[in-house]
């Protein structure tokens, strides 16, 4: 077969000279999800003032958060079900009326709702960013597609503050939901004029599949779990729900492994197999993005920045995982791949790591200004192993279906990863007590740690997928076992 079959196959389905229009589409999908996770945080404190409802106050990132996660979920069964352009209808159409929803909310209650219904859209569209990929761009390009997507996360935790802070300052907080619903909108506009309106030849799937609902409970009720488990209060209390979420995450493997309707693809839980450790260290990466929640706090009271400051300050992560990501995704050698997937996860830690030995009371302004190189450093890392993680996710698998639930499968992680991270830095700031150089250095210790085990989850991926590449492998439909024609859900 030749070189141009072989792309052909594995989704080259649009111009490569309209590329432009469906990269817009799917990065501005990510961007605005991304951004609703850190938007509404600045802004509730003004929309408190306003509506009332401060006993409700936790739950606005609890009820977003679990909803973006199980909608990641149904990236796959969406495409299959309404292809690319009505997936994606769908997905900026749920966004867009939640956020118009957020900015005419008349009590909280109604905003936590429509938080939710946001979060639904975001999850959908962050799901589809990464699956979408394999047939709206040639597989030469999905290495810097998926660099873009991922750079998109770092992008919003930069904007979703930044953005936030504004109207908050003007003391203006409906105006910010008007305006996501407006960057919505446009992105939706799009969708029919650049992307494929049907799926590539022997990608469609069962017009009506199954929806695995006792997967969907349990990660559920992890994610419900773990970001309740940010919000309480008292030490054990949180780790005591963050014990709860383990253990709901470890009877969704269970289930999963044995079931025949799944959420992630077969691959993941087969033995040999590098997926698993794929997954595993993209969370892991992830994990390093939750110090963000916390690094404004300690840059106010360790530093004495002002909240502007500080919020910006914090979002040096985001960039230097952003940005690195341009470089990153140009390479292409099966030997440089496999160095930077275990070198990402080192340098986060060591970002970290060294973040935590800086940290001071009352700290000097050159001491500062140190810290946002080292934080610069540490995003990097993230950025170096990202793109050719979600490589590897996406090529995993020869069978197109369980190819766009592996893609899918991407922004799930990392959705859970960041909640399980916050909460898990919650959990470190309270060991602190009443000390705040203590509650950072527990966090960024903690997380440095946790990041750290990245390398080896890497290395395992490494030892099960020895030769890395940027090309997939021909994406022809497995067959079923019991003699179908489409690969088994």
């Amino acid at each position: 077969m030749s070189a141009d079959d072989d792309e052909t196959m594995a989704g080259e389905s649009h111009p490569g000279t309209g590329l432009p229009g469906p990269m817009i589409v799917l990065a501005g999908g990510v961007l605005v999800g991304a951004i609703n996770i850190y938007l509404a945080a600045s802004l509730l404190p003004t929309a408190v003032a306003d509506l009332g409802g401060a006993s409700f106050y936790a739950w606005n990132m609890t009820i977003y958060l679990v909803a973006m996660v199980v909608a990641t979920m149904l990236a796959g069964r969406s495409l299959s079900r309404w292809g690319n352009v009505g997936a994606y209808l769908i997905g900026f159409a749920t966004f867009t009326a939640g956020s118009l929803a957020c900015a005419l909310s008349p009590a909280m209650a109604v905003l936590l709702a429509s938080r939710g219904l946001q979060g639904l859209g975001a999850g959908l569209l962050s799901g589809l960013g990464f699956a979408v990929i394999r047939s709206a761009l040639p597989p030469r390009l999905w290495t810097r597609g998926t660099a873009l997507m991922s750079a998109m996360y770092g992008v919003g935790n930069f904007a979703g503050p930044a953005l936030g802070g504004l109207f908050a300052q003007l003391g203006s907080w409906r105006p910010a939901f008007a305006v996501m619903a407006v960057v919505s909108a446009v992105c939706g506009a799009l969708v029919p004029r650049v992307l494929p309106s049907v799926l590539p030849s022997g990608e469609r799937g069962d017009p009506r599949p199954p929806v695995p609902v006792v997967s969907l409970l349990l990660v559920t009720a992890a994610a419900g779990a773990v970001s309740v488990a940010g919000v309480l209060e008292g030490t054990f209390a949180k780790a005591a729900g963050v014990g709860v979420a383990l253990l709901l995450v470890a009877g969704f493997v269970v289930h999963e492994r044995g079931s025949e309707l799944r959420v992630f693809p077969r691959t993941t839980y087969q033995g040999g197999s590098s997926l698993k450790w794929v997954y595993l260290t993209l969370g892991l990466l992830a994990f390093g993005v939750a110090a963000e929640s916390f690094l404004p706090l300690f840059g106010q009271r360790l530093a004495g920045l002002a909240p502007l400051v500080a919020g910006f300050f914090a979002a040096a992560i985001s960039l230097g995982w952003s940005l690195t990501q341009i470089g990153s995704s140009l390479v292409t050698g099966g030997r440089a791949v496999r160095r930077l997937r275990v070198l990402g996860p080192l340098l986060l830690a060591a970002g970290l790591l060294v973040q935590g030995l800086l940290q001071r009371e009352e700290a000097p302004i050159w001491l500062v200004a140190v810290w946002v190189p080292v934080l610069f450093v540490a995003g990097a890392g993230i950025g170096l192993a990202y793109p050719h993680l979600s490589v590897a996710a996406m090529s995993s698998t020869r069978d197109p279906e369980e190819g766009r639930r592996a893609a899918a499968g991407i922004a799930t992680v990392t959705s859970l990863s960041i909640a399980f991270g916050t909460a898990v830095a919650g959990v470190l700031v309270n060991l602190g007590g009443g000390s705040m150089l203590d509650s950072a250095r527990y966090v960024l210790f903690g997380l440095a740690l946790l990041c750290a085990i990245g390398a080896l989850t890497a290395h395992a991926a490494n030892r099960t997928d020895p030769s890395p590449t940027t090309r997939p492998p021909l994406t022809r439909p497995a067959t079923r076992a019991d003699g179908g024609g489409r690969s088994q859900q």
